[in-house]
């Protein structure tokens, strides 16, 4: 066993404290990874303060993790000492179901090993990236192109898949009309990465504060929701609508957005039931459906794309010591657009 250095919630309601953890050893498919850089997703609050569901504490938090591959085992074929890496969402899955055979780990049926707050294969509750190592499997490493900024890339590895698996399975491109709701972490990327594969980008945000920002990254046209009159306007009109909010909406409302066999795809995730109207999705053929992360294949595919594009999160680096700040600044709105770790500072 490894003690290293972490940032870790005591409680759901105590702020984030320095803490050490104990890493596993390095077994014959293991990478051992120097964490650089770990990114801030509202996830880590809402899981930290228990918003869905208990937890066991303390906790670590952190599934947007870059770092330098220190060390491998014996049978490590994919990865080698010195290599820029990555780490997401998930660190393992059971491998043998028939997503898990299909390349579709995410949606492991036996449940894939989230990178925190899930029980790993020792039976330990797994710990993640705001610390300055971890061990894992060689097979849920990704690796970082060198044209992608180290120090901005964390949040890909949440922010960037997220958005970037919905929008390539919908085939978001040329000819479609694409619109992504909130500009917060995941909604500036959805803006960037849809742009990028050619299609038509209207941003729907509660107000027009972020507008220059949507429209610099990529956006044709930007929509305040509060006005009633975007609804008017935009009614019938999108193929695909990613709604990165994770706050209820009003989904019939959006839903009308949508033209024929248009989709309205879910990445955020709020704690309460949103219902839907079936009449609404009757009109037009509509369809109301859920996204998660991506596999690590499809990872893989996302950072060689923001490489060739040159796409990265817009974030705002800090110290270890203002981690409690960054939470505060979050849920209210204050960070344009993600807030990564620098991990040399634990």
């Amino acid at each position: 066993m490894r003690t290293v250095h972490a940032y870790a919630a005591p409680s759901a309601t105590e702020p984030l404290v320095p803490t050490t953890i104990e890493r596993r050893d390095v077994g014959p498919k293991d990478v051992l990874i120097a964490i650089r850089y770990a990114g801030i997703c509202h996830s880590d609050i809402h899981t930290v303060r228990g918003d869905w569901g208990p937890i066991t504490y303390p906790q670590v938090v952190g599934h947007e993790i870059v770092g330098e591959v220190v060390e491998v085992g014996p049978a490590v074929s994919k990865h080698a000492v010195g290599d820029r890496v990555g780490v997401g969402c998930m660190v393992d899955s059971c491998r043998e179901c028939d997503n898990c055979r299909a390349g579709m780990e995410n949606y492991c049926l036996n449940g894939s090993t989230d990178t925190y707050a899930a029980v790993d294969r020792d039976g330990t509750i797994t710990q993640g990236g705001y610390s300055t190592h971890v061990v894992v499997d060689e097979d849920f490493v990704l690796r970082l192109p060198d044209a992608v900024d180290y120090a901005a890339a964390a949040p890909l590895l949440c922010a960037g898949i997220t958005t970037y698996s919905p929008l390539a399975h919908w085939k978001a491109g040329p000819g479609t009309r694409v619109a992504v709701v909130g500009m917060g972490g995941l909604g500036h990327m959805a803006v960037k990465i849809a742009a990028a594969m050619g299609a038509e980008v209207t941003v729907l945000s509660r107000t027009l504060a972020k507008k220059d920002d949507g429209l610099a990254f990529g956006a044709q046209d930007y929509y305040a929701t509060d006005d009633d009159a975007t609804f008017e306007a935009l009614a019938d009109r999108f193929d695909l609508l990613v709604n990165t909010v994770s706050a209820p909406l009003d989904v019939d409302r959006y839903l009308r957005l949508l033209r024929l066999d248009g989709t309205m795809i879910n990445v955020g995730a709020p704690p309460e039931p949103m219902p839907v109207t079936m009449f609404t999705l009757f009109g037009n053929r509509r369809s109301f459906a859920g996204s998660t992360i991506g596999s690590i294949a499809e990872t893989q595919e996302m950072l060689d794309f923001c490489a060739e594009h040159g796409i990265a999160p817009e974030t705002e680096l800090i110290a270890a010591d203002q981690i409690n700040d960054a939470y505060e600044r979050v849920l209210s709105g204050d960070v344009r657009y993600r807030f990564v770790i620098d991990t040399t500072t634990l």
